[in-house]
């Protein structure tokens, strides 16, 4: 089974084919200029679409056939080659994949930094508890006390730490290999972030952000002329990682099935938060359903964001306060009762 592409590499071969599409090229041409003029790797994947097409295949069976491209961008430019719309689902793809693979980075790169911080953090901590308090217990010792009370804590712990200390370095090591294999090996992160999604992926911020996935869903499939009922099922498929996001659009569906108007039916399943369902019907008795949905989908995107970037604003000094005053603490155990045993003996 062939790898699928990556986001931003669908986001730029759907771009570039929807440009020689406005520009009249020929689907088959179009794909073998773009293998020519594209990256090493998609070259053969591209030669054998353009020669699927050729020989009177849709792009869709095509982009299947390939084994590369995700259920949800077939899907859409089948759909779109149905309603005869397939530059504008190829433009509609396009726009989300490249908001997707930033959303990504984002994400990834608001993580990073108190991940490791937090990291930092415990090896100091570990360290003075470990090395550091030891040596003042000494210090004590030769002076005829020793460390009690906070401080005796302390270094009860520390030394607890420092017996324990292989089997921490074996957990570490393997909290090394763990992240090694996290961002190295595609398969293993999709299944780590499978399991994930599945128990935790639909709660807090990241509940916040599946609802803006699944509103630019919806504006990519209503641009492509798809029916509101149909969007929802396209939007459900593209959820399929996250359960619960997933049971949301078929609720959805189901609603709209028995009768209900769209903003009854997304309110009640909580599929897009109130005010949205409002504009959004608003938007289709005046006849622009697609503008209301693509501003829904960009003021979500932009909400969603906004609450990822207060969430890590308030983690980062939280981690700071915490580690200033363990580190306080721990310093300051030692060194009153020291500065009182000096100022006996002076």
């Amino acid at each position: 089974m062939k790898r699928e592409i990556s986001n931003d590499a669908i986001a730029a071969l759907c771009l570039e084919l929807s440009m020689l599409l406005h520009a009249g090229v020929g689907m088959g041409d179009g794909l073998a200029l773009m293998s020519q003029e594209g990256s090493a790797q998609h070259q053969e994947m591209l030669n054998d679409m353009a020669n699927q097409v050729d020989l009177g295949q849709p792009l869709s069976a095509a982009m299947r056939d390939s084994g590369c491209f995700p259920a949800y961008v077939v899907g859409l430019v089948e759909v779109g080659e149905q309603a005869g719309k397939v530059e504008e689902a190829l433009r509609s793809l396009s726009t989300y994949y490249e908001e997707r693979s930033r959303m990504d980075r984002r994400v990834r790169s608001a993580l990073l930094y108190p991940a490791v911080m937090l990291a930092l953090m415990l090896v100091v901590i570990t360290v003075l508890l470990v090395r550091v308090l030891p040596i003042f217990n000494d210090v004590y010792a030769s002076l005829g006390g020793s460390l009690t009370g906070v401080a005796g804590g302390l270094l009860a712990i520390g030394r607890g730490l420092d017996a324990a200390m292989p089997v921490l370095l074996v957990l570490l090591a393997l909290a090394v290999a763990f992240f090694i294999l996290y961002s190295t090996l595609s398969g293993f992160r999709a299944k780590v972030s499978s399991l994930w999604k599945s128990r935790r992926g639909d709660k807090g911020v990241s509940r916040r952000l599946n609802t803006a996935r699944v509103a630019q869903a919806l504006a990519m499939g209503m641009a492509s002329g798809l029916p509101m009922e149909e969007a929802v099922d396209l939007a459900g498929g593209l959820m399929s990682d996250v359960p619960a996001a997933q049971a949301r659009c078929q609720d959805c569906r189901s609603k709209l099935d028995a009768g209900e108007s769209i903003s009854s039916a997304m309110r009640e399943s909580g599929l897009l938060p109130a005010a949205q369902c409002r504009l959004l019907e608003l938007g289709q008795r005046s006849g622009a359903g697609d503008s209301a949905m693509e501003k829904i989908a960009r003021d979500l995107a932009e909400e969603s964001e906004a609450a990822l970037e207060d969430r890590i604003s308030r983690v980062e000094p939280a981690l700071v306060l915490v580690c200033s005053l363990l580190v306080g603490l721990i310093l300051l155990s030692v060194m009153l009762p020291l500065m009182n045993i000096m100022a006996a003996i002076g």
